[in-house]
């Protein structure tokens, strides 16, 4: 038979059982968009945003400005990635409005180049088209130069100190393959990365998920955990399922997308885990163009009360700090 609980023990242990999970337990969901046009997007022939990545329209820039707002809303932030030739257009307040309302942005390189190339002709097609931009130079080097460049554009026209690195592209293995390029990201200031992209089935393009491709991106949440490097650098992968793979590689419609991502953060809420939705707004603006995606994360993080948080990926990445 057990003892009684004082009134002391009995508060405490009511005080306990009402506070918020530690924060090791409790889910942490980050909503990022890289601020980039996207091939195949607002119409399937256009293909012409590989060479003006930086160069966003109107709608790309309206939508990343409402998506900040529901979080606001909803008491998180937005994290985006922009690439630096975004600040060569001439206006660039609304990104500067952005990160004064406390949303975070980080650097996703110059020319949105592919960081593992080794040779010239894969760096970007920038760079088919213009070679003598990078004539002479080895592919490492003008690598290097270009996420320093973003830095640096981000910081002189707009007074923002990114906030992490994003690579173009997301690879399913991270940089694990590449010490060269964790070396590189911490001598360039960076303490954290978002490089991988988990492997997961797709299914045919055009065909409705099979639960078996749901069942495969589900899966792929435990794999999209943050974690360190042996060099120090942390890794954040994004977390399946992006908005590219899914309207570009799948060609799924919206709610397929929607019922993934349900899935997906059903998954991480009850594990405690984190969640770093990849999303572009020069997709979604035409395939998701009332927000249907941000406003479901919202509430289901909301409808989680304690056990989820909205947060920025500083915040993912410090739990890989501990």
């Amino acid at each position: 038979m057990t003892a009684s609980l004082s009134r002391r023990e009995f508060l405490a242990s009511a005080a306990a059982l009402a506070a918020p999970p530690p924060d090791e337990d409790r889910a942490l969901i980050a909503i990022t968009l890289d601020l980039e046009m996207s091939r195949n997007f607002p119409t399937w022939e256009q293909t012409h945003w590989d060479y003006e990545k930086g160069n966003l329209n109107a709608e790309a820039k309206k939508y990343t400005v409402d998506a900040a707002r529901i979080l606001k809303d909803h008491g998180g932030v937005l994290h985006c990635f922009a690439v630096g030739r975004t600040l060569e257009q001439e206006n660039v307040d609304w990104l500067k409005d952005l990160a004064r309302a406390g949303h975070p942005v980080g650097n996703h390189t110059y020319d949105h180049v592919n960081v593992k190339a080794t040779r010239p002709q894969d760096i970007q097609f920038r760079f088919q088209r213009a070679p003598w931009l990078i004539e002479g130079k080895k592919p490492a080097d003008v690598i290097r130069e270009n996420v320093r460049l973003a830095t640096a554009a981000l910081k002189t026209r707009a007074a923002i100190t990114p906030s992490g690195f994003r690579t173009p592209g997301g690879f399913n293995n991270g940089l694990d393959d590449r010490p060269d390029l964790q070396k590189m990201l911490l001598e360039l200031g960076f303490r954290w990365a978002s490089c991988r992209y988990p492997a997961h089935k797709l299914g045919e393009a055009g065909k409705e998920p099979t639960r078996e491709v749901y069942d495969s991106i589900v899966a792929a949440q435990e794999k999209a955990q943050p974690a360190a490097y042996p060099s120090g650098l942390v890794e954040v992968p994004m977390s399946p399922i992006s908005d590219i793979s899914a309207f570009r590689g799948g060609r799924w419609k919206l709610s397929w997308f929607l019922e993934a991502l349900r899935r997906a953060l059903t998954w991480v809420i009850d594990n405690g885990a984190v969640f770093d939705f990849l999303g572009h707004p020069s997709c979604l603006y035409v395939v998701d163009p009332k927000l249907e995606a941000v406003q479901l994360m919202c509430e289901m993080v909301r409808k989680a009360g304690d056990r989820a948080a909205l947060v920025n990926l500083d915040e993912l990445a410090a739990r890989a700090m501990r």
